[in-house]
């Protein structure tokens, strides 16, 4: 199930917690965060190919296509048994920023999304079906856990738009980590 808890950034011991789609939705929205679910218009195999996933999302691919200018998108994928998962992981644990948006849809599996707005820290766990847009210039990091396991599309404006440029903030090293 798809969870946001919003913390103080001074304080990674105590959040609101959120379950709900729309309430979800709502918070995120405050803090200039899209979260939308997305259903396909057909049944995906799990040897599904990238233009099959694609083509399965098609009308909510091209609608965030059309509204933000992204030029393209891609599919990726990370399973457990994947040999540099320890080394992925660790690439986004960190505070950074992108000077284009990040835009996950999670086709199947999970991670997990921080972002550092207002005095906040809003964890998002996506799931299967959840869609996130963090806006260019946003502090944030993300998860995949240790046995790494999702899908997911990704819309790009331009491949160097989406380079980390991280803040040298310690924060991310105090909240709670994705354990799957």
């Amino acid at each position: 199930m798809s969870e946001l808890r919003i913390y103080s950034d001074r304080d990674p011991t105590a959040a609101q917690i959120y379950t709900g789609h729309d309430a979800i939705a709502s918070e995120l929205d405050a803090a200039g965060v899209e979260f939308e679910r997305w259903t396909a218009d057909r049944e995906l195999a799990d040897t599904a190919s990238q233009e099959e996933i694609i083509a399965a999302y098609r009308d909510s691919v091209d609608r965030l296509m059309t509204r933000y200018g992204f030029k393209s998108a891609d599919v990726i994928s990370l399973r457990p048994d994947h040999p540099d998962k320890e080394v992925l992981r660790a690439k986004f644990l960190d505070e950074h920023t992108h000077s284009d948006f990040e835009v996950r849809f999670f086709v199947d599996g999970q991670g997990q999304f921080y972002i550092h707005q207002n005095d906040k820290v809003y964890s998002v766990r996506c799931e299967q079906g959840d869609l996130i847009s963090v806006p260019a210039n946003t502090p944030h990091w993300f998860d995949m856990g240790p046995n790494p396991s999702f899908k997911c599309i990704r819309l790009f404006t331009t491949p160097e738009g989406w380079v980390a440029n991280f803040t040298g903030s310690r924060i991310a090293q105090r909240f709670p980590r994705l354990e799957n």
